[in-house]
């Protein structure tokens, strides 16, 4: 189901500056018995995404308003929110562009992910590389033939899930997730300052870490780390967390840190 700045829809407007050039932004979240896990984080990065895109004014109190219901009206599932800047500019230019759209849609949680939490995946090295843009780096915004060339890419192999890197051959994530790797009590994710989308399990997870014996590093690392790595595992809100078995060349039959993480990445965080 589809629902426009509050109203169920089919469609919008073949003047919507998201369909021509990609011009919004956009969270997906799980919902849980009606309610949006971690509502506040979601919203979080919805407005800072619409600070750094310049799309404004939104109306906040109404999107977190649709937000809710679109939970209530899941129950268990997927909902996925996102802003455009509306219609209106010429060409490129935002001038005259003041009525931001609020989408919103709901749909299952992708049955596949208990059976690869179990079983574990395999993580293909995408030949596709991610550019280097550090102002749009760590949002989620609608533009993303990046990740659309990356899956397309994914479906030729047998792998479940792509491994990314930039065009500096440095790792940043996976299609659909982000990424973090273990050696001893070290833990490690790359540094999202120049590509990549900020997700907010792997925000949550770097949360879980500073209050554990675990030690966090963000860096900027080639490919090659993985041969010294113990354990790997992705995330992202819906999976939550799936270890990893193999990634490229390099395989890994450890999953202590996933087994301790993903029962609290399991638990849904409500607003107080």
């Amino acid at each position: 189901m589809f629902w426009l700045n509050g109203t169920p829809a089919e469609g919008i407007s073949l003047s919507d500056r998201g369909l021509h050039y990609g011009d919004g932004c956009f969270t997906t979240a799980r919902a849980v018995h009606g309610r949006i896990d971690d509502i506040h984080a979601h919203f979080s990065r919805m407005q800072f995404a619409c600070s750094r895109l310049l799309i404004e004014p939104v109306d906040w109190t109404a999107w977190l308003t649709e937000f809710r219901q679109a939970a209530t009206e899941t129950g268990n599932g997927v909902v996925k929110a996102m802003i455009t800047r509306g219609s209106g500019g010429r060409g490129y230019s935002i001038s005259g562009a003041e009525n931001p759209c609020r989408i919103f849609s709901n749909s299952a949680i992708p049955a596949q992910y208990a059976q690869w939490q179990e079983d574990g995946i395999t993580l293909a090295v995408s030949p596709i590389r991610l550019g280097i843009n550090p102002s749009l780096a760590g949002i989620k915004h609608l533009n993303r033939l990046e990740q659309v060339l990356i899956k397309a890419k994914l479906e030729q192999t047998t792998a479940h899930e792509a491994l990314v890197l930039d065009s500096n051959a440095r790792l940043v994530e996976c299609c659909a997730a982000n990424l973090f790797w273990r050696i001893g009590t070290r833990v490690f994710t790359p540094t999202l300052a120049n590509a990549g989308v900020a997700g907010l399990m792997r925000q949550r997870i770097i949360r879980l870490l500073a209050e554990s014996e675990y030690e966090l590093s963000i860096v900027s690392a080639p490919l090659d780390v993985l041969r010294d790595a113990e354990e790997v595992f992705i995330c992202n809100s819906l999976m939550p967390l799936l270890p990893v078995n193999e990634a490229g060349e390099y395989r890994f039959s450890s999953r202590q840190l996933a087994e301790y993480l993903l029962p609290q990445c399991l638990l849904p965080v409500y607003e107080s």
